[in-house]
């Protein structure tokens, strides 16, 4: 697809659903994709599944030193950085009283220093070369109040907010460096399986099988965001299914 032929693709949370099939959606275009996550088996077989277009390193955004280990990489196999997606995330709801607070950490440590290690590693490269593109998973939460998610629903708001904010840094810097955030809704990916057991996480999984969409339809919206013309930027993309309010 034109404009994103040849383009180096860095990709947290590769190991499953959105991530997993964005990179195959990618790399299936004609991207070069360089894939991070934890689970190394994981990366591996998605790697050689993609083949000599695909690098990967197991990481852990929550690391600094991991998100530059795996800019590094692809400056070494491909030369260069384009995009970052910025996938990785974990959505074990509760409510605020049941103090599960080892649960708000986690959400913080993935949701928004995941996200901001994985930005500080690219930065660098994206401000000297003056282009790059930021795409970032929120959620249909981060443009909302959901009652019993209030953590994931704060952490999601944080994306939305910095990301724009940094959209503006950009523009009046001149580094033309583009962002975009996803904000899915109902999408059968392996996060609910972060909610601890609970009425509320079965009607929840109910819907999601009734109703939830598969993670390509994810994967064709980053890839539309980043087939855009370099003077373009899809700033917001809302996808969610038709059947949820």
């Amino acid at each position: 697809m034109k404009n994103v032929e040849g383009k180096v693709v860095l990709i947290t949370g590769a190991s499953s659903g959105i991530g997993r099939e964005t990179a195959r959606v990618l790399a299936q275009n004609g991207a070069r994709v360089v894939l991070s996550a934890r689970r190394a088996d994981r990366l591996r077989e998605l790697a050689g599944e993609i083949g000599e277009n695909a690098a990967w390193i197991a990481s852990d955004v929550t690391r600094l030193e991991d998100m530059r280990a795996l800019a590094a990489l692809a400056q070494e196999r491909f030369g260069r950085v384009d995009v970052l997606f910025a996938n990785a995330g974990v959505m074990p709801g509760s409510g605020m009283t049941e103090l599960k607070v080892s649960d708000w950490m986690a959400m913080v440590d993935i949701n928004i220093k995941g996200v901001l290690n994985a930005m500080a590693a690219v930065l660098p490269a994206f401000t000297a070369q003056k282009r790059g593109h930021i795409v970032v998973t929120s959620s249909m939460a981060g443009t909302k109040s959901v009652p019993g998610n209030a953590v994931y629903c704060g952490t999601k708001h944080f994306v939305r907010a910095m990301l724009d904010s940094f959209r503006m840094e950009s523009i009046q810097e001149g580094t033309h460096i583009r962002t975009t955030t996803i904000y899915p809704g109902a999408i059968r990916t392996e996060l609910l399986n972060t909610i601890a057991p609970s009425e509320t996480k079965t009607r929840v999984e109910e819907f999601y099988k009734n109703v939830g969409l598969e993670p390509s339809v994810i994967a064709n919206a980053v890839l539309y965001a980043v087939s855009q013309p370099d003077n373009v930027d899809i700033s917001d993309l809302g996808v969610r299914p038709s059947r949820e309010s």
